[in-house]
């Protein structure tokens, strides 16, 4: 199977599922909470996403599961989304609310040195991802990724919500 024009076909189907998904952690929990990295290589470029189900390159991350610290959810978000591993230290960069999401959603966003066990492959969730230098981003970079980048090289301050 050449897998061409399925990302478009889940992807309806997939966009459902989010909305859906999100709906039920309105209703079961009382606040979600996702981690989210600006993961740089040894050569000073950031590694982006490309997911199936939204348009834009982003930053990787996800959300964190219960029993599960934020350190741990960023570490498995990273392997699944990268094949990336975190060398040496992770930095805090900030606390952001989300509202775009819903309206009890928080995100913390690490700045972090990472290097990538071996290329990640496409798959069901992921339609593409690598290493950019930061004058040589994809053009659809979403405008959160563009924002927190800026955040990061201190040419703006830092905003509470995503």
């Amino acid at each position: 199977m050449s897998g061409e024009g399925v990302p478009e076909i889940r992807n309806g189907r997939t966009r459902i599922v989010v909305w859906l998904l999100h709906r039920v952690f309105m209703l079961t929990r009382g606040m979600t909470l996702g981690v989210r990295a600006a993961c740089f290589d040894a050569q000073g470029r950031i590694f982006l996403v490309r997911h199936t189900y939204v348009p834009g390159w982003y930053m990787p991350g996800g959300g964190v599961e219960r029993g599960e610290t934020s350190l741990e959810a960023l570490r498995k978000e990273l392997r699944e989304e990268g094949n990336l591993e975190i060398v040496g230290e992770v930095a805090l960069f900030h606390a952001y609310y989300n509202r775009n999401a819903s309206k009890r959603d928080h995100v913390l966003f690490y700045r972090v040195t990472v290097e990538q066990t071996k290329p990640r492959a496409p798959d069901r969730e992921i339609a593409e991802s690598g290493f950019f230098a930061l004058d040589a981003l994809p053009e659809e970079t979403t405008a959160a990724t563009l924002r927190r980048l800026r955040e990061l090289k201190g040419e703006v301050e830092r905003a509470d919500y995503w």
